[in-house]
């Protein structure tokens, strides 16, 4: 920097009166409370004890090359306003006279620190240029430390989040609600415009099952990726996926894309099976997530997919036990009051045989009709409350021939055999829910009575809605009847 032969300038640490406002200017640079105010005074030292009419430092994004953020010295408000680069003020300056030094970051450059227009006129020493690259040092310091803060923030903020929806998942909610609670608090943690869950469809593609948004139209959810896209090949690999402009990448395909830009897809895997994906979309214009946001959110989505599983297994343990126990009552029900009654209507029965002989209009005997009558129907009630308790919650399947099955399965504990079902016509397009739940209730009736009968060792179950207009139930067993007789047929019928 400086000319050959030219006598170097002495220390100024030693006998130019600059050297300790230099010093203090390097010793004062870590303690601003704000990076921006670091940075600022950094470039305003730097031009000063250089004896620079302008200074400049540029912060570079890493990945994009493209300056993020500028703090000016020597410039006019109309001149910053104007957004002039580093190390360029207005008029082209001598190349003499212009300074500039990387700021680097563990080896990696961050941006730079210019300085133009020495006060002098003459060229910028190589005293200079140590103490501008001193203040770089340390303008690359407070660039790592407050990089390393706000990484350490956002970590913990994700690992929180994380941390929240694993307890909510398995505090036992509703499998739509569980899968909304990661599309919302991912969407939160990622600043994104939407978050968005989506699963594999039969047909190959993929299809937003759950979504949260700020004042969205609605029209997320049902939303589906045709199978055989680009981008839901590499989903359906396990791949995550990074959009920069989701209205204009290629690979996005749905009608909804146009009002996003940055995104990224993350798959929801765990034990190798892909549960679904989890989407976060920013607005048109949005920041484009950098290498810490995907790390994060792909680390978040695990954590998600782990939690999805543990809450489905444990709500299946949960459904076993509640199975368990209606089983447990069942068998209570059926073992001792259904015994105790059936053995009180029998003694009774006996009782009221014997009073047949008594003078007629005996009220004893009337009242032990009564009474055989009573239990008989307190029997029959406590059976069909056993088959009820056999049956699975209401969130099971639900179409008609499934309640059907489900009814013929609860019968087949108390009788120790599976009934025989048949089943003729689109039963479960023609039956309307009237007609279905009445049905029902005649079935499980007639299964009580099967099982009251001695002997029975066979059931046969048929639901015909072949003819027009009108379904017809019948169950036939092989038991005896009170007089003997082999097998009992009982038939219910109704209109559509």
């Amino acid at each position: 920097m400086t000319d050959a032969g030219q006598e170097r300038p002495a220390d100024r640490s030693d006998e130019d009166p600059a050297g300790l406002p230099a010093l203090e200017a390097v010793l004062g640079v870590g303690s601003a409370p704000e990076l921006r105010a670091t940075l600022q005074r950094i470039v305003d030292s730097a031009a000063e004890l250089c004896s620079a009419r302008y200074g400049a430092l540029g912060i570079l994004d890493p990945e994009r090359v493209l300056v993020t953020a500028l703090f000016t010295s020597g410039l006019t408000e109309e001149q910053r306003a104007a957004g002039l680069p580093p190390g360029h003020p207005p008029g082209p300056p001598p190349v003499h006279s212009f300074l500039g030094v990387p700021i680097r970051v563990h080896n990696e450059v961050f941006g730079n620190l210019c300085l133009t227009g020495k006060r002098d006129g003459g060229p910028f020493t190589e005293e200079d240029l140590a103490l501008v690259r001193v203040l770089a040092a340390q303008a690359g310091t407070a660039i790592g430390n407050a990089r390393l803060y706000e990484t350490a923030r956002r970590r913990e903020r994700w690992i929180d989040g994380a941390a929240a929806v694993t307890t909510t998942l398995l505090a036992g909610r509703p499998a739509a609600d569980a899968l909304r609670c990661v599309a919302e608090r991912a969407r939160v943690l990622a600043d994104a415009a939407a978050g968005v869950v989506l699963q594999p469809t039969p047909e190959g593609g993929m299809k937003i099952v759950a979504a949260s948004t700020q004042g969205d139209p609605g029209d997320l959810v049902g939303t589906a990726i045709a199978p055989g896209s680009p981008v839901l090949e590499q989903l359906l690999g396990g791949e995550p996926v990074f959009v920069d402009d989701s209205a204009t990448d290629p690979r996005m395909t749905t009608h909804v894309r146009i009002r996003f830009g940055p995104s990224m897809m993350l798959p929801l895997r765990s034990g190798g099976r892909l549960i679904g994906t989890l989407a976060l979309p920013r607005a048109r214009g949005g920041p484009v997530y950098d290498a810490v946001d995907r790390l994060l959110a792909s680390q978040f989505a695990s954590q998600a997919a782990l939690a999805l599983v543990l809450a489905d297994a444990q709500h299946d343990r949960e459904q076993l036990a509640v199975y368990e126990d209606r089983d447990r009552i069942a068998r209570d029900l059926h073992d001792l009051v259904v015994q105790r009654l059936f053995a009180t209507e029998m003694m009774l029965e006996s009782t009221r045989r014997r009073a047949e002989n008594a003078p007629s209009g005996d009220p004893v005997g009337d009242e032990l009709a009564r009474a055989v009558d009573e239990l008989d129907s307190t029997i029959q009630e406590v059976r069909t409350a056993i088959f009820a308790l056999q049956q699975p919650p209401t969130d099971a399947p639900t179409t008609f021939r499934g309640r059907v099955l489900r009814e013929t399965d609860g019968a087949a504990v108390l009788l120790g055999f599976q009934p025989a079902v048949h089943f003729a016509g689109a039963v479960d397009a023609l039956l309307p829910p009237t007609v279905a739940g009445d049905l029902l209730t005649a079935l499980r009736g007639a299964l009580a009575a099967a099982h009251r009968r001695n002997g029975v060792a066979s059931v046969e179950v048929v639901v015909d809605a072949s003819s027009p207009g009108r379904v017809r139930l019948t169950v036939t067993d092989d038991g005896r009847t009170e007089a003997g007789a082999r097998g009992t047929t009982v038939t219910w019928e109704s209109a559509l």
